[in-house]
């Protein structure tokens, strides 16, 4: 059985839920934006600490938190980027790290966005 996970963030018009969770495992892909659905202002520190405040969010409204997560995947539209999001994911994050990827892509679904990040977690089966 799959279920929804409930949360405060911006109700996108795309078919899409913020997070689902099946089988006791958390899917979720969180983007820069606030409260409006708006991509944040200030560059990719900024853009980086608003996805992982929203994927903080969204664990929490499930049930858990970040210690849940067990692979984070990590899109940035520059190289140049990466040393910054390591450096705010590191303020997220402590060991056991979640295993991760990252990935320069060419680009992300809005223009103004510089990161996205996939990340699954284990979830309790009563949560």
């Amino acid at each position: 059985m799959i279920t929804t996970v409930k949360t405060d963030l911006y109700a996108s018009p795309s078919p899409l839920e913020w997070a689902t969770i099946g089988n006791g495992i958390l899917f979720t892909a969180q983007i820069p934006i606030d409260e409006n659905g708006q991509v944040v202002d200030g560059g990719i520190e900024a853009q980086a600490r608003q996805t992982l405040d929203n994927l903080s969010h969204t664990l929490e409204k499930a049930g858990g938190g970040l210690k849940n997560i067990t692979q984070v995947l990590i899109y940035v539209t520059e190289k140049e980027a990466l040393p910054i999001v390591n450096k705010v994911y590191a303020e997220y994050f402590e060991a056991p790290y979640p295993n991760r990827a990252a990935m320069i892509i060419a680009g992300l679904a809005r223009d103004e966005m510089k990161v996205e990040m996939v990340a699954y977690a284990a979830m309790d089966q009563d949560a």
